[in-house]
């Protein structure tokens, strides 16, 4: 009986800590990412699913943070084509602008938001411009060094008839976290760049394919490619 005493005390302790993990670690909003190519054989598309996360922890000087992987479209034939979770601030590696990318581009759309709003938005908007998340392709996509930059308006390395249709961004449900697994939950962030690129997870070979892109001196490389 000694020990019952103590049962709601540790419940309501328990429930009071996960609550605030809760509080701490669920995304602010999420968004669908969405690249579009046009090629010979027809338009070849891919998207994911990021969480976009504000610091609610307990020590001064957080920041906001995103989780998720870069979007790769098989453009067939051996081709394909890499949105990274980088972007190019006036020739400097930005980190940051995957976790800002779907509050500027619908501010960029006329709409005035700020941070907190995204969440309530529908609909997609056009990433462009310097909005415009670094891109790559891979002649090897076992080899991170085979790794090119291309520019939006100019796919012509992938071959004649291969064009950018465009590259959107859409908010989506937060669902309910961390049990969102889909459907009713909601969406969850998407996991599938290992997939493709198998060494995206290596900050060594991560290292090597930003340089391969432009980009050098970086700590943590690995989140061009994916973010936990």
């Amino acid at each position: 009986m000694n020990m019952l005493k103590w049962v709601g005390p540790v419940g309501l302790l328990a429930a009071l800590v996960i609550g605030d993990q809760i509080r701490i670690n669920r995304p602010a909003h999420k968004y669908r990412l969405t690249m579009q190519v046009d090629t010979p054989d027809g338009v070849k598309s891919a998207s994911h699913v990021v969480s976009v996360h504000p610091y609610r922890g307990y020590q001064p000087g957080g920041k906001v943070t995103s989780r998720g992987d870069a979007v790769v479209v098989d453009l067939g034939g051996g081709r394909n084509l890499a949105a990274l979770m980088l972007h190019d601030d006036k020739g400097s590696a930005d980190f940051n602008g995957a976790n800002f990318v779907a509050m500027r581009a619908y501010q960029a759309a006329g709409r005035k938001i700020a941070f907190r709003d995204v969440s309530s938005q529908t609909g997609a908007v056009p990433v462009t411009g310097e909005l415009m998340p670094v891109l790559a392709s891979f002649t090897d996509l076992r080899d991170a060094s085979t790794a090119r930059r291309l520019q939006p308006d100019d796919l012509s390395p992938l071959g004649a008839g291969v064009r950018l249709r465009g590259v959107t961004v859409e908010t989506v449900a937060n669902g309910f976290w961390p049990v969102d697994f889909g459907g009713v939950l909601g969406a969850p962030v998407t996991r599938s760049v290992t997939a493709k690129l198998p060494w995206a997870g290596s900050e060594a070979e991560a290292a090597r394919a930003v340089t391969a892109v432009g980009f050098s001196d970086l700590l943590e490389a690995s989140r061009a490619f994916t973010r936990k």
